[in-house]
């Protein structure tokens, strides 16, 4: 007798119930916890097991860029699940001869070996081995509004609240100023940043720091686009101090802000850089770390000390392959950039109908609007870590209306599948258009 998992046997509410009695949820209080049931998904839409169809107007969590459902990318999971499965990391395949000259292809300047693991974590963790075994040295800096994973050494270098729950983690690790700080609307001067990140190299020791972990446009805590000059000053003091850069691109990477990678927006090669989300379009699980070629040298005769059993797993490897053709094809980082400049309207749009939009930001389909109780003084509509009464109406109004997007505290994220049309773009703007409104009325209009 076959085992079946086809959907279509049970209702949202029979799912929904042996899914909360049975499973856990992250990042949840279990009890609180008000899950969508999903059976299917086409394009930039989702398929509840009742008929109703929902926006995705967050790729899930900023990766499913090409779009739900796409053919190419499952045939040719199909194909190398029927041919071979899995092997030990030990044995090579076609597939990751193929993948691994394709990302040296296509990842910044001479980046040309890869890591694999199975997810973006797992790529900041082994990033920081690399790291550290390659230069000797210890510490590891990163910010306080960066994200970079939920395992012990990835949650070390996150900043943000999530982390709180989760220490003490590893050892090493040493914050240093963002270019935005939390309740301002613009990002602080070019000059003023990197002079605090300059101080935090001098009173830690340069000798000390293996590396500098950054996500070049933050992603979740608020689509932190730096202003022109941050950038090419980090890659400087690092340079200057011989100090590695890493650059966590696991949201912001394959064509999300436009380029294929967001440091390309800014001509900056960083010495390491972490992939995963968009590798896949997350059709299957899988990361990579990609190094410059005098890093992976260094390896040639010395034991690099990090391993995973799903490294290089075929069928992950094989989605990556087909994935990246898709974004090739289709045409889909020009496509980002095009209807990146349509939401910077949507944007502007909303920002002067509803005074509850405080400010605007997006580099390509990588979005957010950040929702204020007044202007002056700057008041965001919910505070640090917390969410407010209207945030939650806000939330529920969309949910209502058939649109799928992320909050985070004050803000509303807009970063849908790069596929996404002219129309469907105004379709999940509208819906966000009618949600305002509620915000509207919490708003504190200045004398």
């Amino acid at each position: 007798m076959g085992i079946s998992t086809a959907p279509g046997t049970m209702t949202a509410d029979e799912i929904i119930r042996l899914s909360r009695e049975h499973t856990l949820f992250p990042w949840s209080a279990q009890g609180a916890v008000d899950p969508i049931a999903i059976d299917r998904a086409e394009g930039v839409y989702l398929y509840t097991p009742d008929g109703q169809r929902i926006l995705d107007f967050n790729s899930q969590l900023m990766s499913v860029n090409i779009g739900h459902g796409d053919r190419r990318v499952i045939e040719a999971i199909h194909a190398q699940a029927l041919k071979l499965q899995y092997v030990q990391p030990g044995f090579v395949t076609e597939v990751r001869a193929r993948l691994g000259q394709k990302l040296a292809e296509l990842l910044p300047g001479d980046i040309n070996h890869v890591f694999f693991t199975l997810g973006g974590a797992e790529a900041n963790e082994n990033a920081v081995k690399l790291a550290r075994q390659y230069t000797g040295r210890h510490k590891i800096l990163a910010r306080y509004r960066g994200y970079h994973g939920a395992t012990a050494g990835a949650m070390t270098l996150t900043g943000d609240p999530r982390r709180w729950a989760n220490e003490p983690g590893i050892s090493g690790v040493v914050r240093f100023p963002d270019t935005h700080r939390w309740g301002e609307k613009e990002p602080r001067p070019v000059e003023e940043s990197l002079q605090g990140l300059a101080d935090v190299i001098m009173y830690e020791g340069p000798s000390t720091i293996a590396a500098i972990i950054i996500e070049p446009v933050v992603g979740t805590n608020g689509i932190l686009i730096p202003p022109d000059g941050y950038l090419q000053g980090v890659r400087e003091l690092c340079d200057r101090h011989g100090i590695l850069l890493i650059a966590d691109e696991v949201m912001a990477g394959f064509g999300r802000t436009g380029r294929w990678f967001a440091v390309d927006n800014w001509d900056v090669v960083p010495d390491i850089i972490t992939v995963a989300k968009g590798l896949t379009s997350s059709y299957l699980p899988l990361g990579a770390v990609g190094v410059r070629p005098e890093i992976a040298a260094a390896f040639e005769k010395k034991v690099f000390y990090g391993g995973l059993t799903y490294y290089a797993h075929p069928v992950s490897l094989a989605a990556a392959l087909a994935t990246i053709e898709v974004y090739i094809e289709d045409d889909l980082i020009e496509n980002a950039r095009r209807m990146g400049e349509q939401m910077r309207r949507h944007h502007a749009a909303l920002a002067a109908k509803h005074p509850s939009v405080g400010a605007t930001r997006n580099i390509g389909l990588f979005g957010i609007i950040d929702l204020v109780r007044s202007h002056d003084p700057w008041t965001p509509l919910a505070g640090y870590n917390e969410t407010s009464a209207e945030m939650k109406a806000v939330a529920r109004s969309l949910r209502e209306q058939g649109l799928f997007t992320m909050f985070h505290w004050n803000a509303i994220h807009t970063n849908p599948p790069l596929c996404i049309t002219e129309e469907q773009l105004a379709e999940g703007f509208a819906m966000i258009d009618r949600a305002l409104d509620i915000a509207d009325q919490a708003v504190v209009l200045g004398s």
